[in-house]
């Protein structure tokens, strides 16, 4: 037990900069689109009005400085780490919105699993070339980030920081 213990405390803090980036948006994000409105040629919004510059910053920002508070107190994580793991979180979450949108689905629509996966995803590929977890790691954020994301999703609904509890 104790075994099994550790290895979610060490996936917790391996993943926590993607958790932080992807949450940062939430709080600091707004101003311009990313994509500025332009529409893609389906006709809809390339990523839409919720994917922001000053989101995009922010999470890259916000989730480095958990990696590199991290890098003090946990063999495991770097600043490089916490970076890597941000942005692949960020941009993981664009591809997500980009689907949405070729789906037809507005900004703050849900779309099961993909809404909660999309940014552990892309940090986890981005990481690959740095710090591989194991799979047993990638098995253990993947199923815990179902509830943490729900959680936090609702906590951020609760505080008129989200527009949706998704």
């Amino acid at each position: 037990m104790t075994n099994l213990l550790m290895l979610i405390a060490d996936s917790m803090v391996y993943i926590l900069p993607a958790y932080t980036a992807n949450a940062a948006p939430v709080i600091f994000g707004g101003g311009r689109p990313l994509d500025s409105g332009k529409i893609y040629k389906d006709g809809r919004p390339i990523l839409g009005s919720h994917k922001t510059l000053r989101g995009f910053i922010a999470g890259i920002i916000v989730g480095t400085l958990v990696g590199i508070g991290l890098s003090f107190v946990s063999e495991n994580q770097s600043p490089l780490l916490g970076f890597i793991l941000s942005l692949g979180a960020i941009i993981g979450d664009l591809m997500g919105a980009f689907l949405k949108r070729r789906l037809g689905l507005e900004p703050g629509a849900l779309l099961p699993v993909v809404d909660q996966i999309d940014f552990v995803i892309g940090a986890i590929a981005f990481s690959l070339p740095i710090t591989a977890p194991s799979l047993n790691m990638v098995l253990i954020i993947l199923i815990l980030t179902l509830p943490v994301h729900f959680l936090t999703n609702l906590i951020a609904y609760f505080l008129h920081l989200k527009e949706s509890p998704w």
